[in-house]
Parts: structure tokens; sequence; C-alpha cells
């Protein structure tokens, strides 16, 4: 199994704006150092540029990020060991604070690519039902074999 994940940001004004600018202008570098890092696997990609942010229906000004790593441990070393600190330390210069859940992860077959629907449908799940195995955070942590044993997990192998 892999670990995906899908996080969501309001930002605080159009992408093309200065205000975002910095943010903008990290993008490729930080998409960069997770293309190489250990662990990584794959990254939702936005369009005809490798770092364009994702055309998606789920609002003008909602950034979305989704990825695959092979474990927690990988992942959880990009986003708290790596170049990528210093950027998620200043999320609150770009986005608006999200009193909800805003980050989900949950486990696929080895081998497999999320799509978009899968992981907005994981957050909903999160945010209406609290962790479980099909859908969580660091902090309420399942592993692979706790998900495994969920119906949804067995009919993706199938």
């Amino acid at each position: 199994m892999h670990l995906a994940q899908l996080n969501i940001a309001h930002l605080r004004a159009p992408t093309e704006s200065e205000q975002l600018k910095d943010f903008i202008d990290l993008l490729e570098p930080i998409n960069a150092i997770a293309d190489v890092a250990p662990g990584f696997v794959w990254r939702m990609k936005g369009g005809p540029e490798p770092d364009a942010v994702t055309a998606h229906e789920f609002g003008d000004h909602l950034l979305i990020n989704m990825s695959v790593w092979e474990d927690r441990d990988t992942l959880w070393n990009f986003v708290y060991r790596s170049p990528h600190l210093p950027v998620l330390q200043r999320r609150k210069e770009w986005f608006h604070r999200i009193a909800e859940p805003y980050t989900v992860l949950w486990w696929i077959p080895e081998g497999s690519t999320p799509t978009l629907a899968e992981g907005m449908e994981r957050l909903e799940r999160l945010k209406a039902s609290g962790p479980g195995p099909a859908a969580f955070t660091f902090r309420d942590f399942y592993d692979s074999s706790e998900a495994a044993s969920l119906p949804a997990a067995a009919e993706a192998r199938k």
C-alpha cells in the first residue's frame, strides 16, 4: 500500500496577484524537491506546465495539492524536515485559516493513482465522520493493515 494525501487551501488573492507572488515563485522549486524526495511516488499536476496550479471545479480560490508517498515517514520527512517547512510556515501570508479539516490521508493499492474526486470525497468523509481507516490525519493515523481490511480497499485490489 502507498499513502495518498490531499490538502486544500483557500487563497487570500488570485494567483496572479502581488500578494501571492512569493508563493507562486516557490511552487516550482518545492515541487522539484518533492519529485526527488525519498519515498515520493506521484503528484497531481495542473496543466501543460509541470508546476501549474491545478484547475478544478471546487472554487476559484481553492488551491488543491494531492500526492502519493511510500509511507507516513517519507511524507512526514518531506513536509516537516525539508525545505518545504519554511514555505509551510509562511502559509498565513497566502491562505485563509480553515477551521475544519483541510488535509486528509488514506491508503491506496501500490501502483494506483487517486483521482481528485476521490481525494475530495475522503476529505468530506473526514469532515463528516472524523478520522478512521479510510480517511485520517498525521495526528490520528491508521496504518495500512487497518485500511486493507476495509471493503473499498479489497474492491480496489480486484
